[in-house]
Order: C-alpha cells, then structure tokens, then sequence
C-alpha cells in the first residue's frame, strides 16, 4: 500500500477528536500545508512530529508506529540478538547481514548501545552511579529503537528484519531487581511491554561455557568479565529473557561455525522462510511444585488469557492477552496443523483496540481459556509448564524444537504422566470445548 492509506488513517484520527488542520498545525509548530500533506500522502510526519501527535490523537507512539507500518502492508520483525560476554555476537550479525538480504529482506542493524557508549567516555564508572550509566543506556536504546521502527516504516520493501545487538531487558542483568523496576517507572514502561516489544530473542552461550579456551577479552573494548564472571552473567541474561514466548538458546556443542549455522537455521524458521513450521511436544504432567517454579531464577510467570476466534477455511485463529499483574500484551493466531509435530503458525502482535475488536468474532461455542504459564529455562531447553485455574492434579508441559529428532531433556523435579502431543483431547482447541472440567489423569 502507499503513503496515502496512512495519510488517511491520520485523517481519520484528526476529525475523530473534532480538530481542524490549523489546530493541529498550531500544537506541532507546523504549516497548515505539512499537515495537509500528511494525510494526503504527499510525506510523512517525522518521527518528533509523530510523538508529539500521539497525545494530541489520544493514542500511543507504538500505535501510531503500528499503523504505519500496516497501513502499508509490509512485514518487519523485529529481534533481538544477546548472549553472554565473547558468545560471538559481532561475527553472528554479520551472518544475519549477508544471508537475508541475500533472501530479499532489508535487514536494519540497531547497534550495541554499551559499545557505543563507553569507549566514548560514557561508562558506569565515570557517570554517578551504575543507575545513572543504566538510564543513560536505555534511554538511548529505546530511542534507537523508535528512530529504526520509523525507518521501516517508510520503506520500500515488504520484507524489512530489524537485528537489535542487545535489547532493553540486557540492562536488567547488571542492574539490582529494585533498580531495574524503578527505571521501568522512571522511563513509564514494564518489564512485560519492554520484553515482549520484540518479535523473537535468540541467546548465544558465551564461550566460557563448554568452550572456555576460546574465551577472549581482546575484541570488545566495553568487556572486562573473567570466565566466572562470564558464566555468571549469561546465566543473568537468560534469566531476564525468560518468559518472552519465542527465546532460543544457541549453546556451544559444536564448533562455531556450526553454532552460527544452528543460529541461521532458528532465525530462518522463526521468520517462516519458506513456510513457519513450528515442532512442539507436549507432555500430560503430576501437578508441579509453584513454589519451587516461583522461587526459580530462571523461571518466570505469565498469566494469558486465551479466546478462540471463528475459523476460516480450516485455520484455527486465537487471540491472546498475555502478562502479568494487569500488565498485558496482545497478540492474533493463526495455526493449520500439517503432521502431529508440525504446524504452519502465524502470529503479529495486536493494539489493545485491535485485540477488543477482535474479540466480537469470538467463538461463542468455545471457553475462554485461562492459564498460568510457568517459563523455564532448563539444560538449555526452553519449557513452558500451563497450570490451569480448573485443575489441581494435573498440568500441561510443551516444548518447540528445531527439529523432529531433537532428544527433550525432562527437568529432574517435573513428572510426565504421558506424551499427549498427537492426542487431541490436550490440543488447546479441544480443551476449550470441555473446561471447565479436569481431564481424567491417564497412566
């Protein structure tokens, strides 16, 4: 699509709030004509001008960013790429670089905002506190951010990958968890919003695990950890990724080259090229220990609520708000099963107004599901345990991996009653069909 259906999308949010042109004009320091121009389609606000028009519509930065980039129909996603220190970060961008525009995508690179700042003169011990350095560093993330979500906006492409060398939850491993949740409110964010923003996060092991005589300092001027320190601080990392719905650890038991191919291998399958098959096992499970789970650092919980939509041609569509304390994002599915293991998914992420409207095609025949999620990261696997409010017995355990053959390490303290991936009676689908009662337990 062009220009023009943006332009119209303003439009329609200017006479909504009952402004004229010259109104508006007057708030943003503009011409008449600029606006004029804006929802004709002859060019685009700035990104400054968009964030002084979100209050003014009474709708978000994100939304409006969100629109620009549906209005004309093109896909981007965004993802981040962190790992522990000396993981191969720097060489891995460059493979990502080279092998999707050579696949007809405009990769935007968001580079490492520690990298830039402190070998400028910008470092943790020379601002105040490690607080200030943290808030200077993610107040220079988020803006990156907003400045690459315009650019792909504006872009020519249908196919645009945004690669963010590190994200904003990456502060959090250096920070104490008070600190972290105080710049959350000081910058009017959530831990939720800030990690679920992008689209999928793949994690490089740093080479201080399995690999430790690979393990260097030399080309990273802002690195100064040792090899525990290195351990540790990945462990960090991990933990403050856990919970995004689509996290991939990348570990180190093969030689580089073949983890940087294992890496272009999970990248390619997340972006569905050439289709997005998605492989999960599921497993039928004794009812788990939530304290343990709660009191585990590399464990996070997630609320979801989760309501059915009226399929279409055989694809069965769901809407999702997913977080925690009242803090939610939203997301659309679509799934068409193709083999047991193997599914073809689609999903993008929703405003809360998209989310509402979609729900008046709920299936009335169907519950609405709800369900803790418990996020674990175990033996470099990535669990997902669905406790539900309806069951004290049981619970559900799933697992996506990069291949049909790939071996499922079991947690040690989790008991599978039964593998239930090709029964239908655990399918999610079917479940909303029978809550709010307890499946029979099956030994």
């Amino acid at each position: 699509m062009e220009r023009i259906d943006f332009g119209n999308y303003l439009y329609q949010l200017r006479v909504q709030n009952e402004y004229t042109q010259r109104y508006v004009a007057y708030q943003l320091g503009v011409s008449d004509k600029a606006v004029s121009k804006w929802e004709t389609g002859k060019s685009f606000p700035t990104l400054e001008e968009l964030k002084l028009l979100a209050p003014l519509y009474n709708v978000s930065l994100d939304e409006l960013l969100h629109a620009l980039e549906e209005k004309r129909n093109v896909k981007i996603t965004k993802i981040v790429l962190t790992g522990g220190p000396c993981a191969g970060k720097t060489t891995a961008l460059n493979w990502i670089d080279n092998y999707f525009s050579k696949r007809g995508y405009r990769v935007l690179m968001i580079p490492e905002t520690a990298t830039q700042l402190i070998p400028n003169g910008v470092a943790p011990w020379t601002c105040g506190t490690n607080y200030d350095y943290q808030k200077c560093q993610a107040i220079l993330q988020k803006t990156k951010e907003e400045v690459y979500d315009y650019a792909a906006g504006t872009m020519k492409e249908d196919k645009i990958l945004i690669v963010c060398d590190r994200g904003m939850l990456d502060n959090s491993a250096y920070m104490k968890k008070a600190e972290f949740k105080r710049l959350l409110r000081e910058l009017n964010t959530s831990e939720v919003k800030e990690r679920d923003y992008y689209d999928a996060v793949f994690h490089l092991i740093t080479a201080a695990k399995g690999k430790p005589e690979a393990y260097t300092l030399e080309n990273n001027k802002a690195r100064s950890e040792g090899i525990a320190e290195a351990i540790e601080l990945d462990d960090k990392i991990i933990a403050a990724w856990t919970g995004h719905p689509h996290l991939r650890v990348i570990d180190n038991s093969t030689d580089f080259e073949e983890k940087l191919e294992r890496l272009i291998k999970e990248i390619t399958s997340f972006l569905g090229e050439p289709e997005p098959f998605e492989i999960e096992r599921k497993f039928l499970i004794d009812y788990p220990n939530l304290k343990q789970l709660r009191s585990m650092p590399n464990c996070t919980e997630v609320d979801i609520t989760q309501t059915y939509l009226k399929s279409r041609d055989g694809i069965e569509r769901r809407v999702r708000a997913r977080g925690i304390n009242g803090d939610y994002v939203y997301y659309v599915t679509e799934k068409k099963k193709v083999s047991g293991m193997k599914r073809i998914e689609t999903e993008r992420r929703l405003t809360q107004d998209e989310y509402l409207q979609l729900l008046m095609e709920a299936d009335n025949h169907l519950h609405t599901i709800h369900k803790t999620r418990f996020c674990l990261m175990e033996n470099n696997q990535y669990f997902e345990i669905d406790v539900y409010p309806e069951w004290d017995k049981q619970a559900i355990m799933e697992i996506e991996l990069s291949s049909e053959d790939e071996e499922v390490h079991v947690p040690s303290f989790i008991h599978v009653i039964q593998e239930v991936t090709d029964d239908d009676s655990y399918k999610n689908y079917q479940m909303a069909k029978e809550m709010p009662k307890q499946l029979v337990k099956k030994r």
